[in-house]
Formats: C-alpha cells, sequence, structure tokens
C-alpha cells in the first residue's frame, strides 16, 4: 500500500493548478501619525502640552498599552478604577481649593474693599511659592527664553486684566452672583471666534449659547444686590479670558512648558505687569488706612484671611493646569461646570446669600448650558 502511495503521480493538469496558488499581499491602511493634540478656545489647554512626570509615564507605558486615542487626538477617559480615582482626586482637590479661596477672598474684600492690592498679593503668593519651590529643587524650573517670554505677553496682560476684573466684581456683588455671570463665557469664546477670528461652528454649539444667555440675564435681573459695576466686572472677566486663550492659542504653539511652570511664570509677568497699575489706581497710603481699619474691626484673623485668600488661589489654578496633563479636555470641561456649582452653593450657605426661586432659576439654566456647550463642544 506504501509502495502504490509513492507510485501515485499527478496529472499535468493537477501540478498546473497547484503551482499557481499564490497568496495575494494584504495591504493594512497606515497607521496615524501622533503629533501634539490640536488646541481649541474653551477646553484646551494654554500651552504644548508635554507629560507631566514624563519618565513615570515612559514606565508605565512599558508596562501597560495606551488607551487609543479619539479622533481629534485627545485621549479618552480611562476606566480603570487607579485613573478614576486619580482623576477624582484631582476634581476634589481642584473644587475644594477654590471653594477655599472664594470664601476667604469674599471676606477679605468685605473687610478691605481694595480689590487692585488684594489682586496683587494673590499673584505675588504664587510666584514666591514657585520660586522656592525651583530654588529648592522640588520642581524643576522651565527652560525658557525671550521667545517664551515674548509670546507670553499678550496673554499676561489679558490675564492680568480677567483676574482684576474679576475681584472688583467679588468686592462689588455676592460671590454666587459673580460666579453665575463668568458662566457665560462660553458665549463670548464662541462670538469673539466667529466675528473675530472667523470660525464656523456646528449649529448644537450656536443653540447652547441661548440658555447660557438667557440664564445670565435672568440672575442679573432678579439678584436682589445688584451692582453695575461687580456685573461689568464679570463680563469684562469673561472677555479677557477669552482673549488670553486666544493669545495663547496663537503664540504658544510650540513651547514645551508644563502646566504648574506655565501657570508659574504666567503669574510672574502678570505680576510685573499689575504693579505700577495697583500703585496708580490705589495706592500705599489707602492700603495703610484701610489694613489699619480692618485689623482694627477683625483682629489679627485678617491677616491669617490675607495669607489664605492668597495661597489658595495659586494653589487651585496651579491644580488646575496640573490636571490638564492627565485627563481629557471634556472631562476638564465638566469638572470646570461643577466647580462653578459648587462656589455657588458654598458661597450661598456661608454668606447666607439671600436668593429668589427666579434668581435660582436663572442660575440653573446657564449652569445647564454651559454643561450642553461643553458637550457640543466636542
Amino acid at each position: 500500500m506504501l509502495a502504490a502511495a509513492t507510485s501515485v503521480k499527478l496529472s499535468p493538469a493537477s501540478a498546473a493548478a497547484t503551482t499557481k496558488l499564490t497568496f495575494k499581499p494584504i495591504h493594512l491602511p497606515p497607521l496615524p501619525k501622533a503629533g501634539p493634540r490640536p488646541l481649541s478656545l474653551s477646553a484646551r489647554p494654554l500651552y504644548r502640552q508635554l507629560p507631566f512626570m514624563a519618565a513615570t509615564r515612559d514606565d508605565r507605558a512599558a508596562s501597560t498599552a495606551p488607551p487609543a486615542a479619539t479622533a481629534d487626538g485627545a485621549r479618552p477617559v480611562e476606566t480603570a478604577a487607579g485613573p478614576r480615582a486619580k482623576i477624582g482626586v484631582y476634581f476634589a482637590t481642584w473644587w475644594a481649593l477654590n471653594v477655599i479661596f472664594n470664601i476667604y477672598n469674599k471676606k477679605v474684600l468685605n473687610a478691605f474693599p481694595y480689590p487692585w492690592l488684594t489682586s496683587t498679593l494673590s499673584l505675588a503668593a504664587g510666584s514666591a511659592i514657585m520660586l522656592a519651590s525651583w530654588a529648592t529643587k522640588i520642581a524643576e524650573a522651565p527652560q525658557t527664553d525671550l521667545d517664551f517670554w515674548k509670546a507670553l505677553s499678550p496673554v499676561a496682560i489679558a490675564h492680568t486684566i480677567g483676574h482684576v476684573a474679576a475681584t472688583v466684581s467679588m468686592a462689588k456683588v455676592a460671590v454666587s452672583f459673580t460666579h453665575i455671570i463668568k458662566s457665560g463665557e462660553p458665549a463670548f469664546s464662541v462670538l469673539v471666534s466667529r466675528f473675530f477670528l472667523g470660525e464656523h461652528f456646528p449649529a448644537p454649539v450656536y443653540f447652547s449659547l441661548l440658555p447660557i444667555i438667557g440664564g445670565c440675564a435672568l440672575a442679573a435681573v432678579t439678584e436682589l444686590n445688584f451692582n453695575m459695576t461687580g456685573f461689568m466686572g464679570a463680563m469684562i472677566s469673561n472677555l479677557a479670558f477669552v482673549f488670553r486663550n486666544i493669545f495663547s492659542k496663537k503664540g504658544m504653539k510650540g513651547k514645551s512648558v508644563s502646566g504648574m511652570n506655565y501657570y508659574a511664570c504666567l503669574s510672574m509677568l502678570s505680576l510685573v505687569i499689575l504693579l505700577p497699575f495697583a500703585f496708580a489706581m490705589e495706592g500705599p497710603k489707602v492700603w495703610a488706612a484701610g489694613w489699619q481699619n480692618a485689623v482694627a474691626e477683625i483682629g489679627p484673623n485678617f491677616v491669617w484671611w490675607v495669607a489664605a485668600q492668597s495661597v489658595f488661589y495659586h494653589l487651585y489654578n496651579q491644580v488646575s493646569y496640573m490636571s490638564l496633563d492627565e485627563i481629557s479636555p471634556l472631562t476638564f470641561s465638566v469638572g470646570n461646570t461643577m466647580k462653578r456649582i459648587s462656589v455657588i452653593v458654598a458661597s450661598i450657605i456661608i454668606f447666607h446669600t439671600p436668593v429668589q426661586p427666579i434668581n435660582a432659576l436663572g442660575a440653573a439654566i446657564a449652569i445647564l448650558g454651559t454643561f450642553i456647550y461643553s458637550q457640543a463642544k466636542q
């Protein structure tokens, strides 16, 4: 039987068919090239992002496959328990620091109504903290050059205007009202981008502006302690921060600075810009008299209030910039909306701010519109 099997020969047709059996190569589409994530006005960081603590991430990437990027290059929110807990810690810290800052800032302004000096002290405290961190090697100092500071200058000017305007608003009206008006910043962002930069947005983005504008208007009309200076301060702050984002988007491309160091440099340059205006608008004589009155009325605790509002202002901003290195822009936008809710609710409870139902409805509509905007924008 074995001999019979070995004696079998293929016919010529079978042999030809056998020799023609070939496999065609499969051409797979090329993998997308890696590149920097695109920026947008509302939800992208104000700097070209390098991974924070890059060495740690490289080690982690060697053992765990990274999640796939979305269409616009942004990372999706991780679903593992560890990263979720980390994001939760960032959000909880960010919100808590922001609430504490707003409480102490309002206490200081109630006793010492000089927003130009208060704004200056906030920037000075942050600058001192970061200089000490760099000097002691707690944080690595950024590698910057003259071009970096030139590109940062318009960003710092807009940041200074927005910071001072928000502080002026806080000095004149309730904390909750300031933050309700500041929730209208997306409307300024879309309108400025559309009419000054020629950018176009999908219809849902425009429709999301209706509840934002309507809610802010309803809250302003029904505010019991309405003050035009406070209202205009919040509006100017919105506009200034929008232009800050525009200048950053145009001028900071290619600048490789981490979020923490970027905000530190921004604070230092803003402090240099603000100092001469603070002296011109208020001055040492006014500050000295106001300081004595505040200490006589409040006692030594007033000094602690000033220190607390200055330090917590820097810390909450630093954590928010650092969180941009860890979470997606959409997650950051949602967190920013929830942060405003926490500040509004906490300030109403602590300062016993009288709120009418129609006023609360306007605030809720505006904040809901901000949330819808963040979803539509992404």
